[in-house]
């Protein structure tokens, strides 16, 4: 069978597979690690694999050849692209800069390389909050995305400017679909991703990452959920709590590009050692500044 070889090749090349919480549940329980892009970020960094196949979208298989460089980085599917982390060019972000150079240029890890690159440090959705506080001095540019740069300035009340990028599934989420589902089921907290607009966040009972949805829902007290993010995560949250109930806040919410990626294709990329990440090793030293900064502040 296809996960018996996956196995037995992983023991053969001495490789690691991470998964995101959002990818297929099949690919989530052949990896060595599911976790946000936090806690991957963490691994990556820290594993003596020879190879590290990443199951998730490009950036973070990049953030992984990054943190790791002398490791071989696969992306089982190259396709596997971030929406969010396309809606911010280099060009763009150098002429921000020359324009606000007392901008301290603080960075969602859903990025690429090049723009990683001219940022003061990385954060993620699960210590974003942690690491601005520490930045609380500075006129702060979030990028890219707006949903959760707006959160963080309604959280903090600092000066940030926010980026116009965003995600495509939970920006679509409304104060509407939480109605609905409220009305459907009375007894169920409301738990949602911080990529979600303002005004949906307000009324939720609990915002946080992946990770911490997870977590949350896994310690409450409470037997069922209404769950604002990416399908995905509904598998971690059953796997954890079989004796508890969730619903996905609405339709839709499923990333296309998380989901590309098969357990054919984690065989394919681990048989052939095929699409390997490379990065710019001038680009990467100055990324890997600005994520080194983070992991320390985390």
């Amino acid at each position: 069978m296809i996960k018996e070889e996956i196995q037995r090749l992983k023991q053969e090349k001495n490789a690691v597979i991470l998964a995101h919480f959002y990818q297929k549940p099949e690919i989530q329980d052949i990896a060595d690690y599911v976790g946000d892009s936090l806690a991957l970020s963490r691994i990556a960094a820290g594993t003596d694999a020879d190879v590290i196949v990443f199951c998730g979208v490009y950036f973070m298989a990049e953030t992984a050849k990054i943190l790791s460089p002398e490791k071989k980085v696969l992306l089982p599917k190259m396709n596997s692209l971030c929406r969010m982390a396309a809606m911010i060019k280099t060009k763009d972000l150098e002429q921000y800069k020359q324009e606000h150079p007392d901008r301290f240029i603080v960075t969602y890890v859903n990025t690429r390389a090049d723009i990683k690159a001219l940022s003061d440090v990385i954060v993620t959705s699960s210590n974003a909050e942690k690491i601005v506080e520490h930045y609380k001095d500075k006129k702060i540019l979030y990028v890219p995305d707006k949903n959760l740069g707006t959160y963080l300035r309604y959280k903090t009340g600092y000066d940030i400017d926010v980026w116009p990028g965003y995600c495509y599934i939970h920006d679509l989420l409304t104060i509407n679909d939480i109605k609905k589902k409220r009305d459907l089921y009375p007894n169920a907290l409301v738990l949602i991703h911080p990529e979600a607009p303002l005004e949906v966040l307000q009324e939720a009972d609990f915002v946080g990452s992946t990770k911490q949805i997870l977590e949350y829902a896994t310690n409450s007290d409470a037997l069922e959920f209404i769950i604002g993010t990416d399908e995905g995560i509904i598998h971690a949250l059953q796997t954890k709590n079989p004796n508890k109930t969730f619903h996905l806040l609405a339709k839709g919410l499923s990333c296309i590009n998380m989901k590309r990626i098969s357990l054919e294709d984690v065989h394919e990329a681990l048989l052939k050692e095929q699409h390997e990440i490379q990065v710019d090793e001038e680009v990467a030293n100055k990324a890997r500044k600005a994520l080194d900064k983070m992991m320390e502040l985390s």
